[in-house]
């Protein structure tokens, strides 16, 4: 199939679920409780935070600065609830796809596209991203803007640095990140609001990824993914573009095989992570999966089983966009409701000329 192309499919079950601290949905305001009082994470009462600090001040930032931050931190349980709940865990593939693949947000990505023609136009051109992935991109990670999240940001990213069992770490580097952002940026890092997982603005960068690959695409001598939706297409498509996107090619197919995908095949794949297309056409071939159109047998993809509500299965191949596309979020459910998405609006925008 072409990049972007074919009517979408209904009723489909993901066999394979991959877990990542996404912001693809819009989540309600955290709400506080006995233990969410601020001047938890003040430097002055707790070893972490003053840790942090201290590094932050040796690269430059301002004690005072950050002492005034971090000491408006609150501890928020609601976020901790909220990672081990993430949407790519527990719903279903139609139960996802029924999320994001509705009229509304499939019209609303056409007006996108054609309010925002001149920026995608030359984001395509310049990182050779097409219109319609980045539009769904936004389109499934903020509504085009609209629900960018509603935690503070700075709530959530302390909240997990010093308190996720599990990746502290991780979280610990994106509390850096944000109070170095806020900080050059001349914001207020209270008043900054985002996801449960601390990511920000139209396209839900986490803070290492904004200062990774946001960039100021009208010129104006800022990078604002937060209100500017001409560096958030920008910043996408830069994204995908140091993530190796391959201008025109193709996404996935559609495929025949088994009603149960092979165990060999299955543990070949990560539940938690996407791996790159390892597999060839002929390997695949060999445990009964065909694609529906004909392709080289050296083609390397990620096959993906794919289930009706009624238990009947159906495949998928992705091809190396496909992996790009969970470069952003590790999910196989999300990947395919990007590219099912943009599929959506490049049809009904070309239908309406």
């Amino acid at each position: 199939m072409n990049k972007v192309q074919g009517k979408t499919s209904s009723y489909v079950l993901a066999a394979l679920m991959c877990w990542v601290a996404s912001a693809a949905f819009a989540d309600q305001p955290s709400q506080q409780s006995q233990f969410e009082a601020p001047g938890h994470f003040a430097p002055q009462q707790n070893a972490d935070s003053q840790a942090l600090m201290e590094e932050l001040v040796e690269q430059g930032l301002p004690q005072e600065w950050l002492e005034e931050a971090l000491g408006q931190a609150s501890f928020t349980q609601n976020v901790l609830d909220a990672m081990e709940g993430a949407a790519e865990r527990r719903l279903k593939w139609y139960e996802y796809r029924a999320i994001f693949l509705t009229q509304q947000r499939i019209e609303e990505g056409v007006e996108f596209i054609d309010a925002h023609a001149d920026a995608l136009a030359r984001a395509e051109s310049t990182y050779g991203v097409p219109a319609e992935i980045i539009t769904a991109i936004i389109g499934v990670e903020t509504y085009y803007g609209r629900h960018k999240g509603q935690h503070r940001v700075l709530d959530s990213l302390a909240t997990l640095a010093f308190h996720h069992p599990a990746r502290g770490a991780f979280f610990r580097g994106e509390l850096a990140a944000f109070l170095r952002i806020a900080y050059e940026q001349k914001v207020d890092p209270t008043e900054l609001r985002g996801s449960y997982a601390g990511a920000m603005g139209y396209p839900q960068f986490i803070p290492t990824s904004y200062q990774a690959y946001a960039v100021d695409f009208d010129g104006d001598g800022r990078r604002d993914l937060w209100e500017n939706p001409v560096d958030a297409i920008g910043s996408v498509a830069n994204y995908f573009a140091e993530h190796n996107w391959k201008p025109d090619a193709d996404i996935y197919h559609h495929a025949s095989g088994p009603d149960v995908m092979p165990v060999e095949l299955l543990q070949e794949l990560s539940f938690n992570q996407t791996s790159p297309p390892e597999v060839s056409i002929a390997q695949l071939a060999a445990h009964g999966l065909e694609p529906s159109e004909p392709l080289d047998d050296n083609l390397p993809v990620v096959p993906l089983a794919l289930e009706f509500a009624d238990g009947e299965t159906r495949y998928r191949f992705g091809e190396y966009n496909f992996y790009v596309i969970t470069r952003y979020n590790h999910s196989h459910l999300y990947a395919m409701a990007v590219a099912e998405l943009a599929e959506a609006i490049a049809e009904l925008h070309e239908d309406k000329g």
